[in-house]
């Protein structure tokens, strides 16, 4: 206890930059300070709450003085949710920051010789933009300090919203969301008044006990919403009276489902999905292309900025209609889809075996006849067998999870030896690690940021490399 006590308060603290995880940056006695919920150009009191090694942790008690790219964020959940954290900072400052941070990671993980941050393309919506989100149900309520302060007995049946960051069972009661178009809200805002009013449990994340779950919101920008329910146990008749409130309710919703999730974890990838009325997708459209949506697929979150991401790649690809392309972690073939009336032939490789299905549901649906579809993990696909069965790429597009690309898979690739290589990724600092690795034979010929995530510190970046003969 003696130790926290002896914590500094620094009286006066200027906010000079954004570091990791999108933390506000100062520098104090020749150390880095890290605060969240402050921008650039701030002056406040800092109290420090951790003293590592190489740099402080603090928080804010008192702003002297507002930075001039400071703005009053939108949402009242701000500040406690642990989405949108840069909800308070002016838009074009953190497009630059985003900018910046792809240049610096690129430069110094990846080895790469930028002379200026690259172009950034600005989201054409800043709010209401994201086409999912998973809502979690917990008996364990986070309450604000406000409700703390204020004296009331909150012992209801728990809450429906986000986990509040660091707390596996600790959720957020969620009223309002900015990131998704109605209706979104209406539909959580409206299913938890009936829970409430019918009785129906809350999941609890210690003792795994429960009925509500999560509850999933899919929508497209033409106007069909996919609703997934999950639920910790079977129950007909709970499930029919959720059922018949949804429809009537919501007669919005085009597919609606019902997932029996009886595991320690939420992930829903191993679980049978009931169709309890709709249709069994959803369609989205871009640039004049459908692209059919199921359940379990993944599918960029911001659809009206996929179309300048795909613009990008295609681009970069510099195709010129003859060529044999590798389109790697292909999700729904949106990408394959996307440049295939530009290359010769696309193979597009993905895991998922639900997400291939939509995807050559996607090829028939656009009339289109040169991309076929490989099924199974990138690491055991990528081979020189395959190489051998289907040829060897004149050009790879890659779009890898967050966690980039497996070394087996780079080596592949090296091994392949196309004229050029298009990396699309959400996480810079595995996009750098994976450049650096294909470093000896290839060279950064282009970059391009595209803000797929505003109000977050989140950013797409995308890199050409082209093979050094």
């Amino acid at each position: 206890m003696g130790r926290k006590r002896d914590l500094p308060l620094i009286e006066s603290v200027e906010i000079t930059g954004i570091g990791a995880e999108g933390r506000a940056v100062a520098r104090v006695d020749n150390m880095v300070l890290f605060v969240p919920g402050m921008v650039p150009g701030d002056v406040a009191d800092i109290r420090v709450k951790r003293k590592r090694r190489r740099y402080y942790e603090g928080e804010m008690v008192r702003l002297i003085s507002p930075s001039s790219d400071r703005v009053v964020p939108r949402c009242s959940h701000f500040g406690i949710c642990g989405g949108c954290k840069w909800q308070h900072m002016d838009y074009s400052l953190q497009l630059k920051h985003k900018a910046g941070q792809v240049f610096e990671t690129l430069n110094r993980i990846g080895g790469a010789s930028l002379t200026e941050p690259p172009s950034i393309a600005a989201a054409p919506s800043t709010y209401y933009y994201r086409n999912k989100l998973e809502y979690t149900f917990s008996s364990r309520r986070w309450l604000t300090r406000e409700e703390i302060d204020s004296g009331q007995l909150f012992d209801g049946p728990g809450a429906l919203g986000f986990h509040i960051p660091g707390y596996f069972d600790k959720v957020l009661d969620i009223t309002e969301c900015h990131l998704q178009s109605e209706p979104s809200d209406r539909i959580r805002n409206g299913l938890r008044e009936y829970a409430v009013r019918e009785g129906l449990t809350f999941y609890d994340q210690v003792r795994h006990e429960g009925y509500l779950r999560n509850l999933i919101i899919r929508t497209t920008s033409t106007g069909e919403v996919m609703v997934i329910l999950v639920t910790g146990y079977d129950d007909d008749m709970l499930a029919g009276g959720v059922k018949g409130y949804l429809e009537r309710k919501f007669p919005q919703i085009t597919s609606l489902y019902h997932v029996i999730n009886d595991k320690l974890n939420d992930t829903i990838g191993d679980r049978d999905l009931h169709l309890w009325s709709g249709s069994s997708f959803i369609t989205e459209e871009i640039d004049g292309l459908s692209f059919r949506i199921s359940p379990k697929a993944f599918f960029q979150t911001n659809s009206l900025q996929a179309a300048e991401l795909y613009d990008t790649v295609r681009d970069f690809a510099d195709l010129r209609g003859h060529e044999l392309v590798y389109d790697l972690y292909c999700g729904t073939g949106t990408i394959s889809c996307y440049i295939a009336r530009h290359a010769g032939r696309v193979v597009g490789i993905e895991y998922l075996e639900e997400a291939v299905a939509d995807a050559r549901v996607n090829v028939s649906l656009n009339a289109i006849g040169n991309v076929s579809f490989i099924t199974g993990d990138m690491k055991d696909v990528m081979s020189d067998a395959l190489f051998d069965n289907s040829g060897h790429p004149e050009v790879i597009i890659t779009d890898p999870p967050r966690a980039g690309m497996h070394r087996s898979v780079v080596e592949a690739i090296l091994r392949a030896a196309p004229r050029k290589i298009v990396y699309v990724s959400c996480n810079p600092a595995t996009q750098a690690r994976d450049i650096s690795l294909l470093s000896d034979r290839y060279e950064v010929s282009g970059v391009k940021a595209v803000d797929m995530f505003p109000q977050t510190h989140h950013i797409e970046s995308v890199v050409s490399l082209v093979r050094v003969d």
